[in-house]
């Protein structure tokens, strides 16, 4: 993607200059505007990052910065400013002791810029693929309250809920994950290799076969004779499904699908809307005004679907509706979220609600997580039965069916 240097305004009316990478200037300027800076102008800059332009190889093969890397990175930076180190002299330590090199290079660019009078957020904001719109945002608002080292406590304890988390469903996964892949596995070597040996056992008896075993036999046929075909139609599938997800509305009606996979879609769903609770209360305990929370809150959800809906929560209270109201017409909610909503909305005390709601998500995805191997495990064995069944069918009806004739004929 190419570069675009910048001018845009902070909420004091400073000017702030720097080069991103985006698609387009658009997406530069919602990039800006989402961690509350007001672009001024924005061209295609002739000047790309040192990495990308004298080394390529060195580009495509550097380490990669983890989440965690940044979830250490947060509670390291918090414990640096809450015992009053100067932040410069922070980063220089954080920088040496880094064992990641290139988040060390990231971290050096942010001394870099911090010593050209840039802010930190303004810094980071050169980095988007590291620092998320929400990380940033969160910076933003610690910058300007000076509470930045409670802000990035909070950001470790956020980042780790989402590594938790998805360690949870990985963990989870795993095992139906490799009973599939071996089921398929074994299918195919079955159809490429012991189908056809039978064949030709059959294809002396000169009897006709039963239906079950035409089937099998013919589907391994079509296998043997143009499995480059179906190789290339499953590449080609796989292909033309990521294009489609990668456009805005593939991945908004594929999000919405997932939702309602069985057993799957009930824990994505209580998974995502754990994570728009706990990021929308962090936002709210920082000082993040409501409608810039759901805007910026809406791009961590990991859901386009989701997304849509909390934007659409926005457009009501920016016309006045209140929090439940636009809560209840999103139709995402369980009837016990928004019973807690209205509550916090009336005593003002949303955000620590906000905090419940994302604890009893929580709660309520752990016990499913535990629970995943023993609910998948029924389908499983009876998936694995039915394909073993066919396949003894099909492969053992003919020789039951000749050692009947031969005993008749005896």
């Amino acid at each position: 993607m190419p570069f675009f240097a910048y001018k845009a305004r902070n909420a004091q009316g400073e000017l702030i200059e720097g080069i991103l990478e985006g698609s387009d200037t658009s997406s530069i300027a919602d990039t800006l505007r989402n961690t509350s800076l007001m672009p001024i102008d924005i061209v295609i800059s002739n000047t790309k990052e040192k990495s990308s332009a004298d080394n390529w190889w060195a580009k495509l093969t550097e380490e990669k910065v983890t989440a965690l890397d940044l979830q250490l990175f947060s509670r390291q930076l918090y414990t640096l400013l809450k015992a009053g180190v100067p932040i410069m002299r922070g980063l220089a330590g954080l920088q040496e002791s880094a064992t990641n090199k290139t988040f060390g290079n990231v971290i050096q660019d942010l001394r870099t810029s911090l010593d050209s009078g840039r802010e930190l957020s303004a810094a980071m904001l050169r980095h988007p693929k590291i620092f998320t719109p929400f990380y940033l945002s969160m910076v933003r608002v610690g910058e300007m309250t000076g509470r930045l080292e409670e802000v990035f406590l909070r950001l470790f304890d956020h980042l780790e809920f989402e590594r938790e988390m998805g360690e949870r469903v990985r963990t989870a996964l795993r095992y139906p994950s490799f009973v599939v892949i071996a089921m398929a596995v074994a299918i195919s070597v079955i159809n490429l290799f012991v189908i056809p040996a039978f064949a030709k056992v059959y294809a002396g008896f000169n009897a006709e076969l039963p239906l079950v075993t035409q089937i099998l036999i013919g589907f391994s046929n079509f296998m043997v004779n143009y499995w480059g075909l179906l190789l290339a139609m499953v590449v080609g599938a796989y292909m033309g499904f990521r294009y489609y997800i990668s456009t805005e509305n593939g991945r908004y009606h594929w999000d919405k699908l997932k939702l309602r996979f069985p057993i799957a879609g009930k824990i994505l769903l209580k998974g995502t809307l754990a994570r728009f609770s706990r990021s929308f209360a962090l936002s709210s305990k920082s000082g993040v005004p409501i409608i810039q929370s759901l805007n910026v809150v809406a791009q961590t959800v990991d859901n386009a679907y989701i997304a849509s809906r909390i934007i659409q929560m926005r457009d009501g209270i920016e016309r006045g509706e209140s929090i439940l109201r636009t809560a209840v017409t999103a139709g995402v909610f369980t009837p016990v979220v928004l019973q807690m909503i209205a509550v916090g909305e009336e005593t003002g005390d949303l955000d620590n609600l906000m905090d419940e709601i994302a604890h009893m998500y929580e709660r309520e995805v752990d016990y499913e997580l535990k629970t995943l191997s023993s609910q998948i495990e029924p389908i499983l064995i009876i998936g694995l039965g039915v394909v073993v069944l066919v396949l003894a069918l099909g492969v053992f009806l003919p020789i039951w069916d000749l050692g009947k004739v031969a005993m008749h004929h005896k």
